[in-house]
């Protein structure tokens, strides 16, 4: 125990100094970037990894409809599969039976997708 209580003695012998350094505190900004910067960071990270592939897809989608033309195969968005009659700005004509030679006007937009270009992925394959 001898050598605690000399341990103890020479801590308390060491005085603190007179003066206390000074510091100078960051501008505002910089402080709010070095705490919030990793989140802020974070969230445009996260935003990107959630809409930029909606972004994509979206823009894949305008295309496959403004090259619409006739003779392509279709698929609707009710699931009605047709060739392209005619096609207009706004809507399209297909053919969706060939006994009866039945033919409905749909909106652009109810168009799903295009089963010519499955079928020449599927052929290269």
């Amino acid at each position: 125990m001898n050598w605690i209580e000399s341990l103890l003695a020479q801590v308390s012998q060491v005085t603190p100094p007179t003066t206390a350094p000074t510091t100078q505190r960051a501008p505002g900004w910089y402080q709010f970037i070095v705490n919030f910067g990793p989140l802020l960071l974070l969230g445009v990270l996260f935003y990107f990894l959630m809409f930029g592939n909606k972004r994509k897809q979206e823009k894949q989608r305008q295309d496959m409809l403004s090259q619409l033309s006739k003779g392509t195969e279709v698929v609707t968005i009710g699931g009605q599969i047709g060739k392209v009659v005619e096609a207009r700005p706004d809507r399209v004509l297909l053919k969706v039976d060939e006994s009866s030679n039945t033919k409905i006007w749909f909106l652009r937009s109810a168009i799903h997708r295009v089963l010519d270009d499955e079928k020449d992925k599927a052929e290269s394959k």
